[in-house]
């Protein structure tokens, strides 16, 4: 019996409870045959970068499975590039802050998340987590996919587009930063989980 570990990391303010999170661990979980299971774990972030790390590598380095595939939208995505990296494993990338400490230090400060309207106070102290986790480039393009939207209201998709050559990328005309048709595109992302 093969294991394949399915992280899925959410964005900044999101939760497991997010539209795409939801969907895709329905997909996965309905991946398992009696020759191949999929553990999925989708845990809720802290506003914590080093914390969230932390959590999920302590997560991965627990588990038994036989391979790792990583999916991360938006900050998440950032972690994903990280954590691709130390893992040396898939990672796909929906709308993701490639530059995230740039992206978040205008936020620092309190913020609600998003489903509960739960307030956390971003911390300035953050910021250089987020820095020590940057990735500056991509090692194997081969174990990449990204999909951007042309329509993100947040981060910019050519910055996306240029942090990911020579990987599998689907560029949507249109769309946003949520990526409101990403019923569409998940057969395309199990497709890459497969295979």
């Amino acid at each position: 019996m093969r294991t394949t570990l399915l992280v899925y990391l959410h964005g900044f303010r999101s939760s497991p409870n997010s539209t795409k999170a939801v969907m895709t661990g329905e997909a996965v979980k309905a991946l398992s045959t009696s020759e191949h299971s999929y553990e999925w774990y989708c845990p809720q972030l802290l506003a914590s970068p080093g914390q969230s790390m932390d959590m999920v590598v302590q997560h991965i380095d627990q588990s038994k499975a036989d391979r790792i595939v990583i999916i991360g939208s938006s900050l998440g995505g950032f972690y994903t590039n990280c954590l691709a990296e130390k893992y040396q494993c898939k990672g796909i990338v929906l709308n993701p802050a490639v530059y995230a400490a740039r992206e978040l230090e205008p936020h620092v400060g309190m913020m609600t998340a998003y489903d509960s309207e739960e307030p956390f106070d971003f911390k300035a102290e953050y910021i250089d987590e987020l820095r020590a986790l940057q990735v500056e480039r991509i090692t194997d393009p081969k174990r990449y996919f990204l999909i951007a939207a042309k329509g993100d209201e947040l981060l910019d998709w050519k910055e996306m587009v240029a942090f990911y050559p020579g990987s599998k990328q689907l560029i949507l005309e249109g769309s946003d930063h949520g990526i409101a048709d990403y019923a569409t595109h998940l057969p395309a992302v199990i497709d890459f989980i497969e295979h």
